[in-house]
């Protein structure tokens, strides 16, 4: 039987989200395979699977089942945040030479953060929005962050995910307490320049025929941003297809491939933008977005008429095909 290990939890504040995805991609695993649920956390990292739970071995990806040491065929990582998203899991599966369906370490180190990724692609002409980096202990004057990034502007840690640690600051007042919660999800801190216009996200992966888009979502939220309150607990709404011209609808997908190539990624990603005078502008780039039934890739897929297993059918027929 090939098992087929799907990661999850981690070390970050996106624990749950991250089971809730993973559990979500083990219902829809391809028939072939055998899904196991693996669980990430600082103490110890243990395998769900036919209602039982034995510890995981990371020396060498096995976990006892019926008495028998019995090894994956594969993998899955979707780790929201540390230790997945960011590449290490991954690091370690190859250490173990064992094939997975994600983007690699070094692709998944500079996508996460904030702050490397956006300096990558502005490298490349790519637009993202004028920003300053903190670090942990550095000293730095909030009159001169706000001369060079105006108000409203975002705080930002560059290291985290599900809009954890993330601030809308209006007010020079209200800076400092907006970057020391960003301190409590990360060692750095990225203050961004606000963007103002709509927000969209486009969702990309390698399919049987190349890079294939799925339909554009327009995020709406009463909320002052699309915070985690509005990500995960209701109060935004997502429209599918997003009502934006053909040619922002173009431009974005063409964007998102291209951005996709540049950091060589694998699977499915997803990459946020604000439309500015009707050009993407990067927000973020995701490589392991949320997979739950209240995600934003599901709806996509819905929208396309795609079933979920059909799509990872084709991720996995792509992402583990032998060379």
């Amino acid at each position: 039987m090939d098992y087929i290990g799907v990661f999850c939890g981690g070390f970050s504040s996106e624990y749950n989200i991250s089971v809730k995805s993973a559990k979500n991609i083990i219902n829809n695993i391809p028939s072939d395979y055998t899904g196991v649920l693996i669980f990430v956390n600082r103490e110890e990292w243990f395998v769900e699977i036919l209602g039982t739970k034995t510890s995981f071995n990371k020396n060498d990806c096995s976990f006892i089942l019926n008495g028998t040491k019995t090894k994956l065929q594969a993998a899955i990582v979707y780790v929201h945040g540390d230790p997945g998203e960011n590449g290490k899991i991954q690091a370690l599966l190859e250490i173990n030479d064992l094939p997975y369906i994600n983007s690699g370490p070094l692709a998944s180190a500079l996508s996460f953060d904030k702050w490397f990724c956006n300096e990558f692609l502005r490298g490349f002409n790519i637009p993202v929005a004028k920003a300053i980096l903190i670090k942990k202990g550095e000293t730095y004057n909030t009159k001169e962050i706000i001369t060079n990034l105006s108000l409203p502007l975002f705080v930002k840690p560059t290291d985290s995910g599900s809009s954890y640690g993330i601030s809308k600051v209006l007010h020079e007042k209200d800076l400092v307490q907006a970057i020391n919660n960003a301190f409590k999800e990360g060692k750095t801190v990225l203050l961004e320049s606000f963007l103002d216009g709509k927000e969209i996200t486009c969702a990309v992966y390698k399919g049987q025929k190349g890079l294939i888009t799925l339909p554009l979502t327009e995020i709406y939220t009463e909320n002052d941003f699309f915070d985690f309150d509005a990500k995960y607990n209701g109060n935004s709404k997502e429209i599918t297809p997003a009502r934006i011209t053909e040619k922002e609808k173009i431009k974005t997908e063409n964007l998102s491939k291209k951005i996709y190539s540049l950091l060589q990624l694998r699977s499915i990603s997803r990459i946020d933008y604000v439309l500015v005078k009707n050009e993407p502008v990067v927000i973020e780039v995701n490589t392991t977005p949320g997979f739950s039934n209240e995600s934003i890739i599901p709806k996509m897929l819905k929208t396309k008429g795609v079933t979920q297993a059909d799509f990872w059918k084709e991720i996995f027929s792509v992402e583990l095909k032998k060379d």
